[in-house]
């Protein structure tokens, strides 16, 4: 596929501080790519060079093929939305949508069409005539997601667009947002540090730490097999546990966890009888009290049981080794000191070299 967004050696620093590193990233055409990291991990600045905003102190920056780190951000042609929504209070719903076709000195008939246009796909319309500061949170949301698509950009940059709502609001305009994205066909470059959200409305996600890429990959291999230590613990939830690897093969690997806890696990081919490796497993993929004849059965004890509504959280330990599963509420009456049986397949591991 033609790359359709391209950083090359793209490094910024602001003074003695590397802020991007020598970044290399590629952007497709339609995608939906999120840059999920950490504060401080260089995404902002990414978005903000992307935009114009800020320039590289070294690389180069691409569209369509067309280097554009050298033009001014009125000549890229995007779109930019912010957390705080920058709109001006003074100005109704539709001047607020207006003014970047206004900028563009657009007639004032195609300005009053497009406009109306662009509410009536946010479902905006009927406030059309309203100020900023009488809509709700999510209404300025989607006014400012409105005036960054209604001239018809050819990428929308979105900022932690929805850091201020309130967590059913901004689940609401996630699925908002990705419906627009699907029926569009908008390049989307989003950046967040909420790990749900990327993983929710994302067709890639690129995980950032300390100016660098981590790992860049489709929502689904992010979170089942991360390819890093950093990548494991900041993507939802995991037991990384450091063990011992007693045998490679076919495929799989014997590990000692501790306690003289084996378990069976896919194997990388990276992965060596002898040396330490790091072992994931996401809570969710743990069963508990299930038949013991699988290819993991590990005898443990119960000691702690918190209660989160739908599910249960467990605790569990064998001397000083402790797992956290993650159960359904009505899966067993499970309570603290009860030994129980832990199971888990080793397609659901992940094994890391160290």
């Amino acid at each position: 596929m033609q790359p359709f967004i391209q950083f090359e050696s793209v490094s910024k620093s602001f003074g003695s501080l590397a802020v991007i590193d020598s970044l290399d990233l590629t952007i497709h055409k339609g995608e939906f790519l999120s840059l999920l990291g950490p504060s401080g991990s260089g995404k902002t600045t990414i978005l903000m060079m992307l935009a114009g905003f800020e320039r590289p102190t070294r690389g180069t920056i691409t569209l369509d093929g067309m280097r554009i780190d050298q033009l001014p951000p009125h000549r890229r042609e995007m779109g930019v939305v912010f957390q705080n929504y920058a709109l001006f209070p003074h100005m109704t719903v539709a001047e607020n949508v207006a003014f970047p076709l206004e900028m563009k000195r657009l007639p004032r008939h195609e300005i009053a069409r497009k406009v109306e246009r662009a509410l009536d796909m946010v479902r905006l319309g009927h406030l059309k005539n309203r100020r900023p500061s009488q809509l709700s949170g999510g209404q300025q949301q989607r006014v400012a997601l409105t005036r960054a698509l209604v001239f018809e950009p050819r990428v929308i940059l979105m900022d932690e667009p929805l850091g201020a709502l309130d967590k059913q609001l901004r689940e609401h305009m996630q699925l908002e947002i990705r419906e627009l994205h699907k029926r569009l066909g908008l390049t989307i470059v989003f950046v967040t540090h909420d790990q749900s959200e990327a993983l929710t409305m994302s067709d890639r996600i690129a995980v950032f730490n300390a100016g660098k890429v981590e790992q860049i990959d489709s929502p689904h291999a992010i979170y089942d097999t991360p390819r890093t230590r950093f990548v494991a613990q900041f993507i939802g939830e995991t037991n990384l546990i450091e063990a011992d690897v007693v045998n490679v093969q076919n495929g799989h690997a014997t590990i000692v966890l501790g306690a003289d806890l084996a378990a069976k696990v896919r194997s990388g081919p990276e992965l060596q009888a002898g040396q330490k490796a790091l072992f994931s497993l996401r809570p969710e993929r743990m069963r508990l009290g299930a038949d013991p004849a699988g290819d993991n059965a590990l005898d443990m004890t119960i000691t702690d049981c918190i209660y989160h509504g739908d599910h249960m959280r467990v605790q569990l330990a064998k001397g000083n080794f402790t797992f956290t599963a993650r159960c359904e509420r009505l899966a067993g009456n499970w309570t603290v000191g009860t030994p129980v049986v832990v199971s888990f397949d080793p397609r659901d591991c992940t094994v890391l070299a160290p």
